[in-house]
């Protein structure tokens, strides 16, 4: 592919194979085309220089974020009011700043790795697994897209609770790169093979293997979640406040006898803890009379000794006979807070949404009770981070994660999210309870799979049994650390390889 008609057939073919990512996850569900996307940024790869690569690795990345993460459009557009030629340029800003991610591990691989034999498949599969860390936190970070995601009922979820995400991913993409260099090579290369083949009914075996088991101290909780579908466009009126409270009194009033959790989602009360505690007392004197937990999401206002607000925190509490409150430590950008505000602030209407002025929550806080369970508290998009959540385990009881996805509109942005918090719970061994304002609210087990869901853009209350789970996956005791660990080592290791064997 020397000529630029080549160049530019190349590229096109990259953005494609980026493109392929989002059908493998949800609502799709066509997990084997993450392999084939993969397959394709390999064989891309295999000839050129890193210059070459480094390009090739930004259309890929183009294609995968622009498709994607199309949703970002949504709440630009139709909740940040910015104009239609506006929105889309800054979710291809958006689009293309991600994809430089992608183009420096593409640059690296060709770079360090691709001349050794193994660098071919061994390093291919390490640095993309890294390189998908790598975003997971720097420049706070955008852990979304993984595709590793695309396996969660695949037989590879077996390996979900031992290597996580990350692991997933590097499985994935070496068995992506066998496949490429066999159809390049017009020949089996049959150690990889059967690496390959082992991983792969490893993963069967896997799935039958039971990390945790049912706690013998408590019974299976009763747990319901009030979905109110307020629209977004109306939730932050003054004269919708007094309604807005109403309804979630009156959806909860039937519930308080009959649950032992209720939920209420992120910012379900659209006022401060402080404006709003006469009204949380008098529902909590309720739930209370139950031995019931209220827990909600509600802003929160520190203030200083005149009464002014010196930070503003996006929490999650609990009431009745359930204590505690969190902030949240991942902040949206442009969502929750605005980066370089100083030099942005009012020079677009969008940056000026609606509680756009947080600040993030300490990493050492305690967790949500519920009676005796701990509840290891997620607010919006912080369950799509593994590493947040694996900081809470094994003590936590229950994961429960808050959100407001109304932001998404009807995109595919919602069902990707409900698909990520079923990955944690997978690899965490937990039942989660995920409540939102508009859908998906849904109670998750231990294996990752749904017991049961409501719909989105639907009023209603989602009800079910969550079990309380003893014991640790091994992914809840080391986390990502061990996956991460051989990726370095392989990354570091070929490269000295390859000089030796030059000399």
């Amino acid at each position: 592919m020397n000529s630029q008609a080549d160049g530019w057939r190349a590229n096109l073919l990259a953005i494609a194979a980026g493109a392929l990512v989002t059908p493998s996850l949800a609502p799709f569900d066509l997990w084997p085309l993450a392999i084939i996307s993969l397959a394709l940024l390999a064989w891309l790869l295999a000839d050129g220089n890193s210059k070459t690569g480094a390009k090739r690795g930004w259309y890929y990345g183009l294609g995968l974020f622009g498709c994607g993460s199309s949703w970002v459009y949504v709440s630009i557009h139709v909740y940040g009011y910015a104009p239609v030629p506006l929105a889309i340029f800054l979710t291809l800003l958006f689009s293309a700043g991600l994809a430089l991610f992608c183009s420096l591990s593409c640059w690296a691989y060709v770079r360090w790795l691709r001349d050794h034999p193994q660098g071919q498949w061994l390093g291919f599969a390490a640095v993309f697994a890294l390189g998908e860390w790598l975003r997971s936190w720097l420049l706070t970070g955008f852990p979304w897209l993984y595709v590793g995601y695309s396996h969660i009922d695949s037989p590879l979820a077996g390996w979900a609770p031992v290597v996580g995400i990350y692991g997933l991913g590097f499985i994935l993409a070496l068995t992506a790169a066998v496949i490429s260099l066999a159809i390049r090579k017009r020949a089996l290369p049959i150690k990889p093979m059967l690496l390959i083949a082992l991983l792969w009914l490893s993963g069967f075996g896997l799935k039958t293997v039971d990390w945790v088991e049912p706690s013998s101290s408590s019974e299976p909780v009763r747990v319901a979640m009030v979905q109110a579908n307020i629209p977004q466009q109306i939730k932050w009126r003054r004269d919708q406040y007094l309604p807005t409270l109403e309804l979630y009194r009156s959806s909860s009033e039937k519930l308080w006898a009959e649950h032992d959790i209720v939920i209420w989602p992120e910012a379900a009360v659209p006022a401060y803890y402080q404006q709003a505690s006469g009204f949380l007392a008098e529902v909590s004197a309720r739930a209370e009379l139950h031995n019931t937990s209220l827990i909600t999401g509600i802003p929160f206002a520190e203030v200083n000794s005149n009464g002014a607000i010196r930070k503003r925190y996006n929490s999650i509490m609990g009431f009745a006979n359930g204590s505690g409150t969190y902030f949240k430590q991942r902040l949206v950008p442009f969502g929750e807070y605005v980066p370089l505000q100083q030099y942005l602030n009012g020079l677009l209407e969008f940056f000026e949404l609606p509680l756009s002025n947080f600040s993030a929550g300490s990493a050492d806080q305690a967790g949500i009770k519920a009676g005796d369970l701990t509840l290891a508290p997620f607010i919006c998009y912080e369950i799509v981070y593994p590493g947040l959540v694996s900081q809470w385990l094994p003590e936590a009881d229950l994961l429960i994660t808050i959100s407001n996805d109304a932001w998404f509109g009807r995109s595919i942005g919602p069902l990707q999210h409900l698909q990520m918090a079923q990955m944690r719970a997978l690899e965490s061994g937990r039942y989660l309870l995920r409540s939102t304002g508009s859908g998906v609210s849904a109670i998750i087990d231990q294996r990752g799979q749904i017991v049961t869901r409501g719909d989105q853009f639907s009023r209603e209350v989602i009800s079910g049994e969550a079990k309380i789970y003893s014991g640790s996956t091994p992914f809840a005791l080391t986390g990502s650390w061990p996956i991460l660990l051989l990726c370095s080592l392989i990354c570091i290791s070929l490269p000295l390889i390859t000089v030796k064997m030059r000399r």
